[in-house]
């Protein structure tokens, strides 16, 4: 589905590559997680697969294949065709995502909007069912309501609502679960899990946070200073990390013995 061959990439305004030269597949149906800390070049990544990184910004090297379609050579019609229908993005910061002076429900329906045809009462029925999916109460409501009316937790499923209304085939989800509480992150995460079943779609899960990872991803890449240092199924990485780095990640993991002291 998702193949990333060779990525270089460099911001004009640095001297050195955010990204440099990382290879990563995602299949179809997958969740496969990207870990590292700040400023590994994750998120970079994310961004040129979303295609909201443009050529003033960044030099670019190397390939990402949607089915076989180099989206980096892609002209701007069909990248576009491809953003919100095919590939759909999660943002940290759901308040900073949404227009905080329009109401829910148009936001939801943005995607459909630009890609389809449909009518008003269809997009806003879609809008609707796709709230419902991600199991917002009391939907109608909601849907009339403006970001700061709703809760953080509230927020992020508007977020993911909004990127699945048009059912894309790959979801990325740039650190999602961060700017919430212990209960509400574990809730995302099993909705997560719930729309990959459901939906056979595939998710890159981007995060710094290794045990959300592990409790979501079947696959893990491990990310420092814009090289991929370890990849492989997530338990074998968490038992028997092999790169040095990914063994100080799992080491600075609290556990209850820490914690406690």
């Amino acid at each position: 589905m998702l193949e990333i061959r060779d990525l270089h990439v460099q911001f004009h305004t640095s001297d050195h590559e955010a990204v440099r030269g990382i290879d990563l597949k995602v299949d179809d149906g997958e969740i496969m997680g990207l870990v590292g800390e700040s400023g590994s070049g994750k998120t970079v990544t994310a961004m040129m697969v979303a295609g909201l990184l443009q050529s003033d910004r960044v030099k670019t090297k190397g390939q990402i294949l949607l089915d076989g379609e180099d989206l980096l050579r892609a002209d701007g019609d069909d990248l576009r065709r491809r953003q919100g229908k095919d590939i759909c993005v999660v943002f940290q910061e759901p308040m900073s995502a949404l227009n905080p002076v329009m109401r829910i429900g148009p936001q939801v329906e943005e995607c459909l909007r630009v890609h389809t045809k449909l009518s008003k009462a269809e997009r806003r029925e879609l809008a609707l069912q796709a709230m419902r999916d991600v199991d917002l109460d009391d939907v109608e409501e909601v849907y009339k309501k403006y970001p700061h009316e709703l809760s953080g937790g509230m927020l992020q499923r508007v977020c993911i609502a909004a990127a699945i209304v048009s059912r894309p085939r790959l979801l990325l989800a740039d650190e999602p679960t961060t700017a919430l509480d212990v209960t509400i992150q574990a809730q995302i995460l099993e909705l997560l899990k719930r729309l990959n079943r459901e939906r056979d779609m595939s998710i890159l899960f981007i995060s710094h946070n290794l045990n959300v990872v592990r409790k979501l991803c079947t696959r893990v890449a491990v990310m420092e200073r814009g090289l991929i240092v370890e990849e492989g199924e997530t338990d074998q990485v968490f038992h028997r990390p092999q790169a040095p780095y990914t063994q100080r990640l799992i080491a600075a993991i609290p556990t209850r013995r820490k914690i406690d002291g």
